[in-house]
């Protein structure tokens, strides 16, 4: 079980850096105004992600405590940022009148 729990986390971890790549490579592209600021933002909490997602490997040696509270926060974290996207892709649609 331990080794398909360090690979699904380096399957994890490899697909955030991607994701963060991603981002990066797509700050130039993005329009300014709340779009790009909305942007911004998505591009911080794919930092934090990113910085979750590597210490998982690491989840056996904290204590129970400290997991909790860092499974806690990805998952708020989460939460708002699947609430950033649709708002952005919302306004989106809006901005293209559909």
């Amino acid at each position: 079980m331990d080794t398909i729990f360090l690979v699904l986390s380096s399957a994890a971890i490899l697909v955030m850096f991607y994701a963060l790549y991603s981002a990066v490579s797509l700050r130039s592209k993005v329009p300014g105004g709340k779009v790009k600021s909305t942007w911004s933002t998505l591009t911080g909490l794919i930092v934090m992600f990113t910085a979750g997602y590597v210490t998982t490997p690491f989840f056996r040696l904290l204590p129970a405590e400290i997991k909790d509270l860092l499974v806690g926060v990805i998952f708020l974290a989460g939460a708002v940022f699947v609430v950033i996207v649709i708002k952005l892709f919302f306004r989106i649609v809006e901005d293209l009148g559909l």
